[in-house]
């Protein structure tokens, strides 16, 4: 009986420190023969590196035929990379995996004996605490995942990793999917199937330094949750409707007043304070809708998620 094919995809962003330590990991592995079931493919996606990683990718193509890799002409981030890896794999199952081992390889075996029995789908991971991290990092992380779970019809659990094995009907279901504003974490939680969680506690890079800063997690979370909700338009409409009410009581305020004491110029402190403060909210409710409005542009121009400067 023919073995079953395991595609392992890694999206690359200047780990040519990590990517040999991570190649040699899964050797090891195989030389143990914790991944005996399976055949192995190796799918390496440099999104656009400005260090070493395309040449080690290419030195490990030439020393293991096995070792696929896809180079961008140009950053794309790593959703594209994600996608990339999908089209280029021709794996049974897939898995996603980080380069800097912070994605435990160890799961491995483990994720594929519940793919194997047939009652999954897919395996996913989640982090059950984030050590190393700054508190108010994690603060906001934990906050982003209640939010999306509460305004989203998208399954987000927290602590969730990218990092999950899957069958090819899954990956295939992803791929169709062909949205340019991506948002993986979403897109693997909104297509379902037959899910399996593992836990694992939050591990240390083993070489290189994190991508990820505060502002670009902020932005990304922002991107996540204009991707699978609309409640930002539906609070915007909200706030609107309260501010009619607030301005219609202020006129009645300032009619009976006038009416009354006959001083209509007094309180001009207070009304500069809550023309500010309707602009203010004007002003917001505008940046909602203009986010929303440049994604339905980005999506209308049908550019392609990436391009490819090479492959093998």
């Amino acid at each position: 009986m023919d073995k079953k094919l395991l595609t392992i995809i890694v999206p690359c962003y200047n780990e040519e420190e990590s990517l040999p330590i991570f190649y040699q990991t899964i050797r090891d592995m195989e030389k143990e023969d914790k991944l005996s079931s399976v055949d192995l493919e190796f799918v390496f996606v440099d999104d656009g590196s400005r260090d070493k990683t395309l040449e080690v990718c290419r030195n490990l193509h030439s020393q293991d035929e096995r070792v696929h890799f896809v180079s961008f002409s140009r950053n794309f981030g790593k959703e594209a990379g994600i996608y990339a890896g999908l089209e280029k794999s021709k794996g049974d199952y897939v898995v996603i995996m980080d380069a800097d081992l912070q994605d435990p390889p160890a799961m491995l075996p483990e994720m594929l004996t519940y793919i194997e029995s047939g009652k999954y789908e897919c395996v996913a991971t989640r982090r059950v605490d984030r050590k190393g991290e700054p508190p108010i990092r994690s603060w906001f992380a934990r906050k982003f995942y209640k939010l999306m779970n509460k305004i989203s019809s998208a399954d987000i659990v927290d602590g969730a990793r990218d990092y999950q094995m899957m069958t090819r009907k899954v990956a295939d279901a992803i791929l169709s999917m062909k949205e340019y504003n991506r948002f993986s974490k979403g897109i693997f939680g909104w297509v379902g199937f037959k899910r399996k969680w593992l836990e694992f506690e939050n591990v240390e890079r083993v070489a290189g330094e994190t991508k990820w800063s505060f502002w670009k997690l902020f932005i990304y979370a922002i991107e996540g949750i204009v991707a699978f909700s609309t409640a930002p338009l539906i609070m915007a409409s909200i706030f609107g409707m309260i501010m009619c009410l607030v301005a219609f009581i202020f006129i009645i305020v300032i009619i009976v007043r006038t009416l009354t004491f006959g001083d209509p110029t007094n309180g001009w402190p207070s009304m500069v304070c809550i023309i500010l403060l309707v602009s203010g909210i004007q002003l917001l409710c505008m940046g909602v809708l203009g986010e929303y409005l440049a994604k339905a542009y980005l999506e209308t121009k049908n550019r392609p998620i990436y391009l490819v400067q090479e492959e093998e």
